[in-house]
């Protein structure tokens, strides 16, 4: 047996390999793009998967797939339909889609390849030759029906992404934000000395700066769940130019009610079709709230590095879990590798935005944008990755950090800032005055104030109380 089988199609005959569930077309778009090697990202296959389902359903529902048309289906084969639809959509056949990412920018290779692989399968299941030319379920026919790359690539990207911001980003953030939440009770009465511009400022309480943390992340699960908002409404009805042309009226609005159940996400037909098909603003407005929530989890992770810099020569005020060497000429060195792994991935996703920036500005040109390919898989990719990440900064540091009060206890004294509680009594001139004569003489302002005899003992101590100094008065 050969390990091939030859197939034709409107450019005629094409060598596919011989078990393949795809046929002419995708074969012929992997040989046309040899370039990265990086297939589709599964969520995007799966997806479409679920779009095809949806489809077929609303054409069955509609009196199309079994109607008066030319070759239609016995209510067997549409179940048949349906059934392959499910199946990819559940990730059975991911290995059936090698189609590079860098193809046409539409994403008619994929779209066609999904198109194929439903038609074999479904052919086998009715127990059919899947490998015969004449297909009784047809690839363009019957699983496409209704339907252009155009309106359903599109329809797939915003599923794609929306169920992975619900699924899989919004949870992750969740659980940070309740942490970080968490640690700012646990350590509601550890004082602290605070920085401004990296250099000492007024004290704090440690759970107050956690606060902001949690804070912090309680803001980016908003910003995802408005990123998810930007892609509720599909292109699908569209067909080629927006114009609805080969579909029934109430196609698009029948398919976004499937897929609004399926996903249990509120989706939408489109408001206009032409807006719809021919741009991607809403992907751009959506990666652009990944790009803030990545800024976040850069500056959050990028923070407790700092904070637990050390342990002897740094601040060390909070200490960060032990989870493998850090060197490989220092022993016993550790280093917050967790915190370093996530701000790799803040920046990614940062440099990311510059992708669907650029494809959604320049990519579209009348009824179509031909970037979609390359910004359906970055913005899964962010996804991916800003969930990834956050998981295991959450599991792996997070979760285990501890605070180390004697250190934050001992700056607190030190501090030059504690000055600053001094000014409604003695004004701001003398006490940066006294600010600098504690610097030059290595003592703390306490004890300037009590040599001094600046203030009566009991007026000082108040004025110098930190715990006071850390809500308004």
């Amino acid at each position: 047996m050969t390990d091939y089988r030859i197939e034709k199609d409107s450019m005629g005959e094409v060598q596919v390999p011989a078990q393949a569930y795809y046929g002419a077309q995708t074969q012929r778009a992997v040989e046309n793009f040899p370039i990265s090697g990086w297939p589709l990202h599964a969520d995007m296959i799966h997806a479409i998967g679920l779009v095809k389902l949806s489809c077929a359903a609303a054409n069955r529902d509609l009196g199309k797939l079994t109607g008066s048309g030319k070759n239609p289906l016995n209510d067997e084969q549409v179940n048949a339909l349906i059934a392959a639809c499910r199946e990819v959509a559940e990730g059975k056949y991911d290995d059936q889609f090698p189609i590079d990412v860098f193809q046409t920018g539409s994403g008619t290779s994929s779209n066609m390849n999904a198109n194929e692989v439903i038609s074999n399968r479904a052919i086998e299941t009715m127990g059919g030759d899947r490998f015969a030319a004449a297909k009784p379920i047809h690839p363009n026919d019957h699983v496409n029906m209704g339907q252009s790359t155009n309106d359903t690539f599109p329809t797939a990207i915003h599923v794609a992404v929306a169920r992975s911001i619900k699924e899989s980003l919004i949870p992750t953030l969740e659980r940070f934000a309740r942490v970080l939440k968490d640690k700012s009770r646990e350590w509601d009465q550890v004082i602290k000395i605070g920085r401004t511009h990296l250099a000492d400022a007024t004290p704090l309480r440690l759970g107050q700066e956690f606060g902001g943390f949690a804070r912090q992340l309680e803001l980016s699960v908003e910003r995802a769940e408005r990123a998810m908002n930007a892609v509720l409404e599909l292109p699908v009805g569209g067909t080629a130019v927006g114009s609805g042309i080969n579909t029934h009226p109430e196609f698009g609005s029948q398919v976004a009610r499937g897929l609004a159940e399926e996903a249990g996400i509120p989706f939408v037909e489109a408001a206009d079709h032409f807006e719809a098909n021919a741009q991607r603003d809403g992907l751009v407005e959506c990666h652009g709230q990944l790009k803030a929530i990545a800024t976040t989890l850069f500056n959050v992770s990028n923070n407790m590095r700092w904070l637990g810099s050390g342990p002897r020569c740094g601040f060390h005020e909070i200490k960060i879990p032990d989870l493998q060497p850090g060197s490989s000429i220092m022993p016993g060195k550790v280093n917050p590798v967790m915190c370093e792994s996530l701000m790799q991935v803040a920046a990614r996703v940062i440099g990311n935005d510059g992708c669907l920036t650029l494809s959604g500005a320049a990519g579209g040109q009348f009824q179509l944008n031909i970037m979609m390919p390359v910004m359906g898989q970055t913005t899964l990719e962010s996804l991916s990755l800003l969930a990834g990440a956050t998981g295991a900064f959450v599991e792996k540091c997070a979760e285990g950090l501890e605070a180390n009060e004697e250190a934050c206890e001992a700056a607190v004294e030190k501090s030059l800032s504690m000055v600053t509680s001094l000014n409604p009594h003695i004004g701001y001139e003398r006490a940066s005055a006294l600010a600098k004569e504690a610097f030059k003489t290595g003592k703390t302002i306490r004890e300037l104030c009590t040599e001094q005899n600046i203030l009566p003992p009991e007026v000082l101590k108040e004025a110098l109380d930190p715990m006071r100094m850390t809500e308004p008065h």
